[in-house]
């Protein structure tokens, strides 16, 4: 199939650029829509009963969204204040669509007891439609904003989501303003010229217009959150210049090698292409883990995602091709190097590490597991406006409210929808269980009852009295929903499919570099060392955000728990991402180890019949005597020569990586903050700690094993396994 497409780029190179060039346009066209349909609510899980009973109140409650406004900043009780709050208060309920606006004076609880601020909740009424109530919403904004005050902010319910989408826009924007100069001018000086340099870029926005399209596709069917476009855009971003730039290293070695430029492609494509594609299905395999679980957002994150991960493939192996076609003659092949200078500093790591491997893994295993340590103690949480940057709208208001009102205003209260036939003593048992409770009915005999508990929205009191009202109702017919309801039930979710969801990310990653490799014990070493740096990783971001360890130096703070959203995607995302680049140093470590046996006469030995001197019953493939020992030299040199090669490749991927990744932490939204720190450190952890010290040290102790299969193993990937191409070695006569 890659050499398919790699004679089609080549053949058409024209023809392929311009069919990109119409997916770019596509991508900032139509795919930019996504940011007018962004969401904030992430945690609803269809099924369970507070979605359920969610769901079934939008049907029968006659009320519809609200927004919140604050007014502060001078003394609420000035006579001309309190004339324009009014006035506007009056102007507001005239508007078509919204159905009350109590008056803030004489509501008990809308006034600040320090009279410096008011607070003007409206809600809309049910049933509207999404233009009639954007316009209810737009003109009681703008209403409310009349007011002259200091301070006067907006927010809640349908305002929030655009609010969000619209800074969502502006930080990816300056997240590639930021990253792109930057990239370019560390490719300029990775490979020395500014041609080779600005190719990547040239995929990288092919990645972004990617995310665009494959987010905008998915808002048709599903909610598509305010953090899925970042999380996406620099993922796709990422993503696209790693494998451009593996794509194009090659390159330049095989045009040291012939001066027929296509040639050079064909070769590199056959080569690294593979690579390139291998790599994209481990990340691919590591999303399926998100699909198993029920979430929405979760699910639409690991499809769209994997859709990202593909489009930069496909560029990769595509439009790559083409545009070397066009003008890889432009590009300086790599400098010849003698095989000591190539790679010498990773050369004298590997080697170190082999030699000292006990060490080595006495001291870099320990580290990783004291800094995984405060995993043990992660809890996860909904968040409120906190989680936002500090001149958002929605945390200017939150900080407002704070600052002049009691603990626990404007926190979303426990819903509790009585039905038909309840228990007039439950009800009542219910009521009692918080000091504050409002009850209103609904059409149909039906009753809500709404339980205002103490402390954040989703705190522990929040969540507990969500477990005590589902425990006090027994067999009545009474469901219980809201914010603190929808996370205790997206935690018990998470409790039951994780482990499933492990297990499939496991069992496939297990598979593909059994393909990839033919061996049973790399698989197991590979997802050993990965999990060690995601756990490392993982611990400094529960450290930071949930401890609040430095999180002001970032830009966040500490919020005593992280988004439910991270560690999720930190886990599964940063685990692809590891695997990316395993799979690069593998496959040189095969290029090697592969050249070694054509290098190295089969053993002859006694054994009749013309049979391997290997060893038999052992029920694998393992080598005795002086080919035994021959062999485990090989295979370590091999180890050496694959770092030697790779590691150059795979600590500026890192790095590239790294800059992408902290370009998008500018925002401030703290889950962006709490992924993009997790990915940066599972990255830049697994690309020098664990790929240039355990890697050559767990392959020393190994030694020859490493490679092992039992023999029906063997002879399945001996037929189905997945193989580098031989890269032929003749040189092209250059012509004079």
């Amino acid at each position: 199939m890659l050499s398919t497409l790699s004679r089609a780029a080549t053949r058409r190179p024209l023809t392929v650029i311009g069919l990109w060039l119409v997916f770019l346009l596509l991508g900032f066209g139509l795919g930019t829509g996504v940011f007018a349909d962004l969401s904030d609510d992430v945690p609803d899980v269809p099924g369970t009963e507070s979605d359920t009973a969610d769901d079934h109140l939008s049907g029968v409650d006659p009320t519809g969204e609200s927004v919140t406004a604050v007014v502060a900043g001078e003394a609420v009780s000035d006579a001309a204040l309190r004339a324009q709050v009014e006035r506007t208060v009056a102007e507001v309920r005239q508007i078509a669509g919204v159905a009350a606006v109590p008056d803030p004076y004489t509501t008990p609880g809308l006034t600040a007891r320090d009279g410096q601020a008011l607070i003007v909740p409206v809600t809309f009424e049910g049933g509207l439609s999404d233009e009639a109530e954007e316009r209810a919403t737009d003109t009681a904004v703008e209403t409310i904003k009349r007011i002259d005050a200091p301070d006067v902010h907006v927010s809640g319910g349908e305002l929030l989501g655009r609010q969000l989408g619209e800074r969502a826009q502006e930080d990816v924007k300056k997240a590639e303003l930021i990253s792109l100069p930057v990239v370019l001018a560390l490719l300029i000086v990775v490979f020395g010229g500014l041609r080779a340099a600005a190719l990547p870029l040239v995929i990288a926005v092919s990645g972004i217009a990617g995310a665009f399209l494959g987010l905008f596709a998915f808002s048709q069917v599903t909610d598509i959150s305010v953090y899925a476009i970042q999380v996406t855009t620099m993922l796709g971003l990422g993503l696209a210049i790693d494998y451009a730039l593996l794509m194009l290293v090659r390159f330049r070695e095989e045009r040291r090698r012939t001066d027929d430029v296509v040639e050079a492609v064909h070769r590199t494509v056959d080569a690294a292409g593979r690579t390139v594609l291998f790599s994209g299905l481990t990340v691919a395999v590591s999303l399926t883990g998100l699909l198993v679980f029920p979430s929405v957002f979760l699910r639409s994150m690991g499809l769209a995602v994997a859709a990202v991960v593909v489009v930069d493939m496909l560029a990769a192996v595509t439009l790559l091709p083409a545009l070397l076609t066009r003008f890889g003659g432009r590009i300086r092949p790599a400098k010849a190097r003698s095989e000591d200078e190539e790679g010498r500093f990773f050369a004298r790591l590997a080697r170190l590490a082999q030699r000292r491997r006990i060490a080595v893994l006495a001291t870099v295993v320990p580290a990783l597991l004291l800094l995984a340590l405060p995993v043990t103690g992660m809890r996860i949480a909904i968040g409120d406006a906190r989680q936002l940057p500090a001149d958002t709208e929605a945390r200017q208001l939150y900080d407002t409210v704070d600052a002049h009102f009691p603990k626990g205003t404007g926190v979303s209260p426990v819903v509790v929808v009585l039905k038909p036939g309840t228990d007039t003593a439950t009800a009542d048992r219910i009521r009692a269980l918080v000091p504050r409770s409002e009850t209103r009915e609904l059409p149909g005999g039906e009753s809500v009852v709404e339980l205002q508990p103490t402390g954040s929205v989703d705190g522990t009191a929040a969540t507990d009295l969500v477990e005590r009202v589902r425990e006090v109702r027994g067999d009545e017919p009474v469901e219980v929903t809201g914010v603190a309801a929808r996370l205790v039930d997206f935690r018990a979710m998470l409790a039951v499919r994780a482990p499933w969801a492990a297990l499939t990310v496991l069992t496939g990653i297990f598979v593909l570099l059994f393909a990839f490799t033919g061996s049973v014990l790399l698989p197991l070493r590979t997802i050993a060392t990965t999990l060690l740096s995601l756990g490392a990783a993982l611990g400094v971001v529960v450290w930071v955000f949930q401890d609040g360890h430095g999180a002001g130096l970032l830009g966040g703070e500490g919020l005593g728990a992280l988004s439910l959203t991270a560690p999720p995607l930190i886990v599964s995302i940063a685990f692809g991402l590891a695997m990316d680049y395993e799979i690069f140093i593998l496959a040189r470590m095969r290029e090697s180890r592969s050249a070694n046996a054509r290098r190295t006469p089969a053993a002859s030995g006694p054994s009749s019949g013309g049979a391997p001197a290997g060893r038999r019953g052992t029920g694998g493939d393992l080598p005795t005597g002086s080919t035994a020992s021959r062999r485990t030299g090989d295979d370590q040199e091999a180890v050496v020569t694959g770092l030697r090669r790779s590691g150059r490749v795979v600590t500026c991927a890192a790095l590239l990586l790294a800059i992408v990744f902290g370009a998008f932490m500018t925002g401030g939204f703290s889950p962006i903050l709490q992924i993009g720190l997790g990915l940066t450190l599972a990255v830049l952890i697994d690309a020098t700690v664990v790929r240039m010290l355990l890697v050559p040290a767990t392959m020393a102790l190994l030694g020859r094993h490493a490679w092992w299969a039992p023999k029906p193993l063997r002879r399945l990937h001996d037929r189905f396994g997945l193989r580098e191409a031989a890269t032929p070695r003749r040189t092209v006569p250059t012509h004079t």
